[in-house]
Parts: C-alpha cells; sequence; structure tokens
C-alpha cells in the first residue's frame, strides 16, 4: 500500500472517529435535557423517566464504542 492509501485511511479513520463522538455527545446530550424537562413536568415519574434515559444512553454509548473500534480497525488495518 502506498504512502497516500495509508495516509487517506489514517485521515478517515480520524474524521470517523470523531464524528462519532460529536453524535453521541449530542444524541446523549439531548437524552439529558428531555429526560430533566420530563422530570420537571412530572417529579412523580421521576424514576421511570431515569431509568428509560439510562437505557437509552447505554444504547447510544453501544453505538459509539461500535463505531471506534471499526475506526481504530480501519486505522490498524492500512
Amino acid at each position: 500500500m502506498d504512502a497516500t492509501a495509508l495516509a487517506y485511511a489514517y485521515l478517515a479513520a480520524g474524521i470517523g472517529a470523531g464524528l462519532t463522538i460529536i453524535g453521541a455527545a449530542l444524541g446523549i446530550g439531548r437524552l439529558a435535557a428531555a429526560g430533566l424537562e420530563g422530570t420537571a413536568r412530572q417529579p412523580s415519574a421521576t424514576g421511570d423517566i431515569r431509568t428509560t434515559m439510562i437505557i437509552a444512553a447505554a444504547l447510544i454509548e453501544g453505538v459509539a464504542l461500535f463505531a471506534l473500534v471499526i475506526c481504530i480497525l480501519l486505522a490498524v488495518k492500512a
């Protein structure tokens, strides 16, 4: 593999990792904002909202971790 292709692979891995982190941060930020708003509107449902929010945050982080693993594999394989 020539140097140009290797450089593009590293660039793609870096951009992919950055976009993954930005997307996960935006997703969890919106999730937390919605959870706090729901808790403010109906304090009696705090436990249910928290449980649902934790499950959704775990799913978002799982997808982000999977995408980061793909970026790492792209960088290592190149």
